[in-house]
């Protein structure tokens, strides 16, 4: 019915504090749960309470800043399954009027629904109703971010912010949740027995993989894949650097992060190319109205600077921070360019691995989605990483390097953040299967966190289990791809077939065991899958 109803606190940055439950107490007809808010200045203390009372539910939020605090939104989120897509909409808004709309379908750009004082539509069998108090709520399409939900919050984004919470003031709000059920819902018991049928769909993509943007000394380690994705920014202290290094023995995806008010860097740097290996290139505004995202005048100044420099590079261009601002600047993007560059990152609004998990049905949605946009111009996807590489909506400067060698890092290493599951045995089957989401027919490459370091498929000597499912990947670059046009979201496996038969790579990314039988061409196997593992098939 809903993913979740929660208590949020975010800084001018949009980071989340920590909510802290002090205590709880039950009822017969509930929980209250006292609260503090711990870090980036927050200083909120309040409780939580659920009240049910037959068919509703009640959630409410009173929360009281000790201190002074800017915040960009502060108050109750409710979460709404995917599965909605396409569900009839009724909005009643903060005026009493009412308006017939739906869920989007496809993935949304901006706000599908404004102004919001309580919603109410129809799914499985249930009749839903939210009632929200306190604010004006909206919604917005988190499949933007590959996560698997429509979220309603408050505080229009029309509104300024950050916005002050004064020392003392307090919060308050309330979600009610109304359920009826309109008649007996019918279980698809045959989902159990799927069938993933892989077709022919063209070359498999190209795999590459990101540069490590971890401190020297560089560890000796196997290169794989077909190219090194860089990415440079020409502000930093230390880019020449990252170029040499990325370079060593790889053929290169270079993309740019310029400053506008500087763009003759722009031109020093395509120069420093010439003594490389160069599949493509794209650049990127770091700061302006088309911040991140590859608009005329930027990819100008790029192909000004690589007649300058006699060099007949594919120019490729979009968005280097989510598919969010693609689906929503693509109207900057210049119409000739050789290709579209989007990039996924899971964890961005929440950290737990259920997101992570559930991110990969999304994903396949955004590769079709690019791959429509992008009218017959092939795709490229990442760099993909678990958790952000930047903060592409803060506005505090980020910081960077001060040296000109790699003895600190660049990029990622100082505006990133690593996870510990970079290391987790299940992160390979994840990876297999996210491949499965976004090998799309159109998607020309795909490239897959970075060489070595703590975001990499490596640590400074030791592979980590990851390596394994890059490798497997790679392995097929090239051959005749094989995907599932109508996977169900929990089983993935993807193939490619070469003139030595047929491979099959599948994956469960499941907390149990689960069986999935796969069919091609050459023949039709099922297997038993632990949870979390992947393994490789010929047929």
């Amino acid at each position: 019915m809903l993913r979740s109803i929660r208590a949020v606190i975010r800084d001018a940055d949009w980071n989340t504090a920590a909510l802290l439950i002090e205590s709880v107490d039950e009822s017969a007809t509930g929980l209250t749960l006292q609260v503090r808010s711990e870090g980036l200045g927050s200083s909120f203390r309040g409780s939580i309470d659920v009240r049910t009372q037959g068919e509703r539910f009640t959630v409410s939020m009173g929360l009281r800043s000790t201190e002074a605090f800017a915040t960009n939104r502060s108050g109750l989120v409710v979460l709404c399954p995917p599965h909605v897509a396409g569900a009839d909409l009724l909005v009643e808004h903060t005026d009493s009027t009412t308006e017939t709309t739906r869920f989007p379908r496809t993935i949304s750009p901006h706000q599908p629904v404004f102004d919001i004082a309580a919603l109410r539509w129809t799914h499985d069998a249930l009749r839903i109703g939210l009632r929200f108090t306190g604010d004006v709520f909206e919604i917005e399409d988190q499949r933007n971010w590959t996560d698997a939900s429509f979220k309603i919050y408050s505080r229009p984004l029309s509104l300024p912010f950050p916005y002050p919470v004064s020392a003392g003031e307090s919060i308050a709000q309330s979600v009610t949740v109304h359920v009826e059920e309109t008649h007996a819902a019918v279980v698809d018991a045959s989902r159990e027995d799927a069938v993933i049928e892989l077709l022919p769909a063209g070359p498999f993509p190209a795999i590459g993989v990101g540069a490590a943007t971890a401190p020297d000394p560089a560890p000796h380690f196997p290169r794989i894949g077909s190219s090194v994705l860089v990415e440079l920014d020409l502000a930093s202290t230390n880019w020449r650097a990252a170029l040499h290094r990325a370079a060593e023995g790889a053929a290169l995806d270079v993309r740019f992060v310029i400053d506008p008010d500087a763009p003759e860097r722009l031109h020093d740097a395509v120069a420093a190319l010439t003594a490389h290996e160069v599949v493509r290139v794209a650049a990127f505004p770091s700061t302006g109205p088309s911040a991140h995202v590859s608009d005329q005048a930027t990819v100008d100044l790029l192909r000004s600077a690589l007649a300058s420099c006699d060099m007949d590079l594919p120019v490729v261009g979009g968005s280097r921070a989510h598919f969010t601002e693609f689906n929503r600047e693509r109207h900057r993007l210049p119409a000739d360019l050789d290709g579209i560059v989007v990039t996924t990152t899971p964890l961005f609004h929440a950290l737990d691995t259920e997101q992570l998990v559930e991110s990969v049905a999304m994903q396949r949605l955004v590769a079709e989605q690019t791959v429509s946009d992008a009218n017959g111009v092939p795709v490229h996807i990442g760099p993909i990483s678990i958790r952000p590489r930047f903060n592409n909506v803060a506005t505090a400067p980020q910081p960077g390097p001060t040296r000109t060698d790699l003895s600190d890092g660049y990029g990622a290493q100082f505006t990133g953040a690593a996870d510990p599951r970079q290391a987790a045995v299940e992160l390979a089957a994840w990876t297999i299967s996210a491949a499965a989401a976004l090998a799309v027919p159109g998607v020309a490459s795909i490239s897959w966190f970075e060489q070595w370091g703590p975001r990499g498929i490596r640590t400074a000597g030791t592979a980590l289990p990851v390596e394994d499912a890059v490798i497997a990947l790679a392995g097929l670059a090239g051959a005749e791809l094989l995907w599932d046009p109508h996977p169900d979201g929990r089983r993935w496996a993807l193939g490619a077939r070469t003139g030595e038969g047929t491979t099959v790579l599948a994956a469960n990314t499941a907390a149990e065991e689960r069986s999935m039988t796969i069919r091609t061409s050459s023949g039709e196997v099922t297997v038993l899958l632990a949870a979390g593992a992947f393994t490789r098939l010929q047929l």
